[in-house]
């Protein structure tokens, strides 16, 4: 086998993702476990979990991670990369906890993490990583023997992450009507976050306003925006923007929502807005209900045509691009000089999170991290 397909010291790869309800009955239990800590009583998680029930009670997630867990399969055997990959989530079914004892039983000793959150930040990064201290303090409280566990880079400015979601906004705008096409306005939107967790995102050097998180974006952004041009000849205005908060009213969460910045194009008299859901691996619940649902509600209220792009899901060149990460993180293990794959300004993003990066509120021991208490 080539070299460059050689996922030594590696025997397994984990899919990582956050985990959603498959029914009306696991709505609440489902909240409970994502809240969990919070005191928030069962009345005010079946309001919350009205969002779950006008699908059903279904989250699409789960579906999505069984794709891209395919996508993977296929690509790594099609390109005799001999890597097992399996799947655990943090808040529901399969658990993580539960994966992690399977994948000890199966023999796997060296695991290299994938999360579905392709910035930094604490909620995207940082919780996962402590999610894997506490499956791992499980395991050793039970006496098994620990894996070291090692988690892939932030992926967002890699190729087969960025040109999937360069096409679909190319895709929404061929979509408009044709006399509103060119003037149309793109909308980049992400997951917003209280601005002190912005703050604080990536590596203490980075720390300053909006952080990593926000210059992460807008260099994905700035990207895409500037391959759009460069293949349609026409320079589309675009900004920013965030969806999906949920925090108290007193505390300063990213800004604009894109509800309100749908508002204030239209009174710009802006013809048309394509929403690119940057921020999301996957179109899972928040893309559903914020942009394909509420968004699109005040864009029909407003008169205003939008189109949504696609996320990347299980978009063979984002499989491709796991595979490179994987090789990637591989060869610097045996030692080797690798050049990592990354566009625009930023470069490639650190393999080990050092101390200090994303910091919680209340510190918790976290995996995979320069401050892993397992080494």
């Amino acid at each position: 086998m080539p070299d460059v397909l050689d996922p030594a010291p590696y025997d397994a790869l984990l899919l990582l993702s956050f985990g959603g309800p498959e029914g009306p009955d696991d709505v609440v239990p489902f909240l409970e476990n994502v809240t969990r800590g919070r005191g928030i009583p069962k009345e005010r998680l079946k309001e919350v979990g009205r969002h779950y029930f006008l699908f059903g009670g279904v989250s699409p997630i789960n579906a999505q991670n069984r794709a891209l867990l395919d996508a993977l399969r296929e690509d790594f055997a099609a390109h005799g990369l001999d890597l097992p990959v399996y799947w655990g989530n943090r808040n529901w079914a399969p658990y993580l906890t539960d994966t992690l004892r399977e994948m000890v039983a199966d023999g796997r000793r060296r695991i290299l993490v994938l999360a579905t959150s392709a910035y930094a930040s604490y909620s995207g990064c940082r919780q996962y990583r402590e999610n894997l201290a506490e499956a791992l303090a499980t395991l050793e409280a039970e006496g098994r023997e620990l894996p070291r566990i090692d988690k892939l880079r932030h992926y967002f400015n890699h190729p087969g992450f960025i040109e999937p979601m360069i096409e679909g906004v190319l895709e929404s705008l061929a979509d408009l009507p044709e006399d509103v096409r060119e003037g149309a306005h793109l909308a980049f939107s992400t997951h917003s976050i209280p601005e002190t967790a912005a703050d604080t995102s990536g590596p203490a050097g980075q720390h300053g306003d909006g952080g990593a998180y926000v210059r992460q974006h807008l260099d994905v952004a700035r990207l895409i925006a500037e391959a759009v041009r460069e293949r349609t000849g026409v320079d589309h205005p675009w900004r920013l923007v965030y969806q999906s908060r949920s925090g108290a009213p007193h505390i300063p969460w990213l800004e604009p929502d894109i509800c309100d910045h749908l508002e204030e194009l239209h009174g710009q008299g802006v013809p048309a807005v394509v929403m690119a859901p940057i921020g999301f691996v996957s179109d899972h619940m928040e893309v559903l209900y914020d942009l394909d649902t509420e968004a699109k509600a005040k864009a029909e209220e407003l008169g205003l045509p939008v189109r949504r792009s696609a996320t990347v899901g299980a978009d063979p060149r984002f499989a491709a691009a796991v595979r490179d990460l994987v090789t990637e993180r591989a060869a610097a293990e045996r030692g080797k000089k690798v050049a990592p794959c990354a566009l625009g300004a930023l470069g490639a993003s650190h393999d080990v999170c050092p101390v200090g990066c994303c910091p919680a509120r209340a510190p918790k021991p976290a995996a995979a991290g320069a401050d892993s208490p397992y080494a």
